[in-house]
């Protein structure tokens, strides 16, 4: 049998501490710490604590050459060598699981540094606004509290550097259209978004403006947001709450038609208050109702309700090789992609305002669920931040940063 290591892996010193009733009983805070090391690799999704023994055969065998399993044995023990086999981290020629992961990662062009940190920043099941609330940082007064004050809007002007002076810009409507724009935390949550509106916004943000073919077999679209290499991987994907004549549920936008392509959810539907979305059997599975939706709204934006009751939410999901395909292993690529996502939101904001809508843009998300409900591969496609809009609701419930006026009137 011959061995290699996986195409990339990190491995991470990493303090790891837990509560010990038996250390607080004797006098000491009951927090017990300990040292541990832990690998990171793309093609198993997450990070796995290794033994300190493992941490040497990681960085000495090849991801490429294959190396005899007895050769491994003697130098490292094979019981270091089995553990590392079972943690798919050293792997055969055969066709297991961990081995046809590694080999579709292999072909993405991933850099290896990015994909460490997408993988491993990836939330699930989490409660964003429950998580500040225990540790009191759910308002200013605590963030400041225990923080401090913040750093200074802009660093200090140099004494030797002068200011040279802008004329100040006439305004106009666009003007206006800028100052307008602010987020939504107030969504009515029973008002339908009319059919024409919601094509419109989803026809300016992702649709395409025009079609270019600077090779034989190969495309490129444009938009109205800048995206590298005019490649825009980044899709939408939808979930549609309420618009008339749309019947609610997952979706997926083909900028190449102008339409929306049903998603069946490929888990099972989630109920108020669950913290995530379980997995489950995609052959048994159906169309989620709308309290189902709901509820997955707010895992989506990881329990942030405000943002979940738009009755449109667009979740921003790059396919990965479509950009990685020119940028390959390139130390840039995946920014890029992060970038793509930021230029669609703030389109999508300015869009949704102009049309008198409510938006609004959070990466504060759980990637692991959303890629859960509509079948993505993390290594192949990922949400990046979640958009919504709509109409806003007659009263102000949640506060929104509206200095100047120009959502909510004065009094």
């Amino acid at each position: 049998m011959e061995l290699r290591r996986c195409a990339v892996v990190w491995v991470e010193p990493r303090e790891v501490a837990h509560f010990a009733l038996d250390d607080l009983l004797a006098g000491g805070t009951g927090v017990v710490s300990r040292m541990a090391w832990f690998a990171h690799a793309p093609h198993l999704g997450g990070a796995f604590e290794v033994d300190a023994a493992a941490v040497p055969p990681l960085g000495e065998v090849s991801p490429v050459d294959w190396v005899p399993r007895e050769q491994l044995d003697l130098r490292f023990g094979a019981e270091v060598v089995d553990a590392l086999v079972d943690a798919g981290l050293l792997l055969g020629r055969r066709e297991d699981e961990a081995v046809l992961a590694d080999a579709g990662y292999r072909v993405l062009g991933w850099h290896a540094a990015a994909a460490v940190a997408h993988l491993a920043t990836r939330w699930e099941a989490v409660d964003g606004p429950r998580g500040m609330a225990e540790q009191g940082l759910d308002s200013n007064e605590g963030l400041l509290r225990q923080h401090g004050s913040p750093p200074p809007l802009e660093a200090p002007a140099e004494h030797l550097a002068p200011c040279v002076r802008l004329p100040r810009p006439a305004r106009d409507d666009f003007d206006g259209l800028l100052d307008t724009r602010a987020t939504c935390r107030n969504f009515d949550p029973f008002a339908e978004l009319p059919l024409a509106t919601f094509s419109r916004v989803m026809a300016r943000v992702f649709g395409t403006r025009g079609v270019g073919h600077p090779a034989p077999g190969f495309d490129v679209v444009k938009r109205t947001s800048p995206s590298g290499g005019a490649l825009h991987p980044v899709e939408c994907f939808l979930i549609v709450q309420r618009v008339a004549g749309i019947t609610p549920g997952l979706y997926r936008y083909r900028m190449d038609g102008h339409a929306l392509e049903a998603v069946v959810p490929r888990a099972p539907p989630p109920c108020n208050g669950d913290a995530g979305v379980r997995p489950g059997d995609v052959d048994a599975q159906v169309a989620w109702g709308p309290e189902a939706l709901h509820a997955f709204a707010r895992i989506a934006v990881a329990g942030q309700d405000f943002f979940a009751d738009a009755p449109v939410l667009c979740v921003l999901a790059p396919r990965f090789h479509r950009n990685f395909w020119k940028y390959r292993n390139h130390a840039k690529a995946y920014r890029v992609c992060v970038l793509d996502a930021g230029h669609l939101s703030q389109t999508l904001q300015l869009c949704a305002t102009e049309a008198g809508l409510g938006p609004f843009v959070t990466g504060a998300i759980n990637e692991v669920d959303l890629e859960r409900a509509f079948g993505m591969d993390p290594r192949v496609q990922s949400p990046i931040a979640v958009c919504g809009f709509g109409p806003r609701a007659a009263t102000l419930r949640e506060s929104e940063f509206d200095p100047n006026r120009k959502v909510w009137p004065r009094g």
